[in-house]
């Protein structure tokens, strides 16, 4: 424990007396200043024990030269007597109690460079447990990141030794691990800071208060934006800082082998699965992946969304889903294999975050390359607001419904702009396509005569420079009218 001016009043050898207020005698000192300029504040930093005969002091200076001490945040003022003066002024008393300045009388007995020797030792003391504290602290983290629970242990053991809570969070702000438990609550509140602190440069450390605690946010750089979040009700001192430091060391350590770990299952996952599409007999030769991977029926999910896909991945192997589940990135795309009717699909297909989920048919393993496609097939058309679609879904959806909106509607204003402001020929082209280029029933319907409806169409072909002759000319005009007039009466 730090030296404080109350401990120095304890010591006999000293012989100190306290005059004024003891409220502030907890204070701990930092090193011992001996002056008698009526003004040493410039050359203190705070936390000193000033010593003075009082040399230069006069009884009506006393005011002043206690509240100039008080700013300097001295931790104490010890005043020699039976020197300058037979005893402490009671001008300097007043003043002391009035500041809450701790005020200790060292009689002429006792030297002042015993007061120092004292503090010096306890300094030393102080430090030296410091150093046995962190060495003791450093064994017992290390002893808990080897154990058989791992990060949790570890995180645990941190919470105990900093005397406050602790919480493990991967890069989407999940809490992978808790002490105690109820600490996970404050996840919600700290994901702001957690952004902050990521979009900083270089990362580090952000410290700041949170429902009157002290909290340490650290980025732990172990490439998936882990963070660990330290926090107690009162301040942490040098020692607190260095035991979370090497905490912090060893979760970056244990979350990079378990990354890598996990990057290297993920390419047997993504080669198990080429050989399974390619119809290789690898079911009986690679049985340690092959017991990871669902028994059929099974359907395929193709993802989409603004995660990367390592963050992806790593989200679909982290969370909990009632049923196993075969995460791979496969052609650069992330994708999931599930049993068909599990818990796990109807987990994936209820998310509303960022994610955009196809689901294809159900399949068999001889099956697996076609129920890729339709899944791929399905996340392609998935539209704005459309978490989910499933792969039977699309027969319902029309054509158009298919294609980019913006893509098509910049095909049909090019195919049709050589007709733009002819609404005559445009009405009589989508009447005679409409017919199935049947002049007659398409002039009946124009109300003109059929010679009059073929000199139109002629005069489309020409501006258009097409053959409406030709079935795909046709369509694609039929399409274009739709896009940018609406769908036929």
């Amino acid at each position: 424990m730090p030296l404080t001016v109350r401990g120095l009043l304890a010591d006999p050898e000293l012989e100190l007396t306290s005059h004024g207020s003891r409220s502030s005698a907890d204070r701990p000192i930092s090193w011992v200043h001996t002056s008698e300029l009526a003004d040493p504040t410039p050359f203190l930093e705070g936390g000193e024990l000033l010593l003075t005969t009082g040399l230069t002091l006069r009884g009506h200076e006393c005011g002043e030269y206690v509240s100039r001490l008080a700013a300097a945040g001295v931790a104490g003022l010890g005043f020699g007597v039976g020197l300058t003066h037979g005893e402490v002024p009671r001008e300097l008393v007043a003043a002391a109690t009035e500041a809450g300045l701790p005020l200790v009388a060292v009689p002429h007995r006792t030297p002042f460079i015993a007061i120092s020797k004292a503090v010096s030792r306890a300094l030393a003391e102080d430090e030296y447990e410091g150093v046995r504290r962190l060495s003791r602290a450093q064994q017992e983290l290390a002893r808990a990141a080897g154990s058989r629970g791992g990060l949790a242990t570890l995180v645990r053991k941190l919470a105990g030794l900093v005397e406050g809570w602790v919480l493990l969070l991967d890069g989407a702000g999940t809490v992978l691990h808790a002490a105690p438990s109820t600490a996970g609550i404050s996840a919600r509140v700290l994901a702001p800071e957690a952004e902050r602190l990521r979009g900083r440069q270089g990362r580090g450390t952000v410290d700041f208060e949170l429902s009157g605690q002290e909290v340490s946010m650290q980025d732990l750089g172990a490439g998936n934006g882990a963070v660990l979040v330290v926090g107690r009700t009162w301040s942490f001192g040098t020692s607190d800082r260095q035991v979370i430091n090497s905490a912090a060391s060893l979760l970056t350590l244990a979350l990079r082998q378990t990354e890598t770990l996990r990057a290297a299952r993920r390419k047997l996952r993504t080669g198990f699965l080429r050989t399974l599409l390619a119809g290789e007999p690898v079911w009986e030769t690679l049985d340690d992946l092959r017991t990871e991977f669902p028994a059929p029926p099974l359907r395929v999910l193709a993802f989409e969304g603004a995660r990367d896909s390592g963050e992806l991945l790593y989200l679909l192997e982290t969370e909990h889903f009632e049923e196993a589940i075969y995460p791979v990135e496969y052609e650069g795309a992330v994708m999931a294999v599930v049993p068909a009717g599990g818990g796990s699909l109807e987990q994936l297909s209820r998310r509303r975050d960022v994610l955009r989920v196809g689901i294809s048919e159900p399949c068999d393993l001889s099956g697996m390359s076609r129920a890729l496609r339709q899944a791929e097939q399905a996340v392609a058309a998935a539209r704005t607001g459309d978490n989910t679609v499933w792969f039977a879904e699309l027969a319902g959806w029309g054509l158009l419904d298919l294609v980019p909106a913006d893509r098509v509607t910049g095909f049909a204003e090019s195919l049709l702009a050589p007709l733009e402001g002819r609404n005559e020929l445009i009405v009589s082209l989508r009447e005679w396509l409409a017919r199935h280029g049947q002049w007659d029933p398409a002039a009946g319907a124009l109300g003109v005569h059929r010679h009059t409806l073929r000199n139109r169409i002629r005069k489309v072909e020409s501006l258009l420079g097409r053959d409406l002759d030709q079935p795909g000319v046709r369509a694609e005009l039929w399409l274009a009218l739709r896009v940018l007039n609406g769908p036929e009466r």
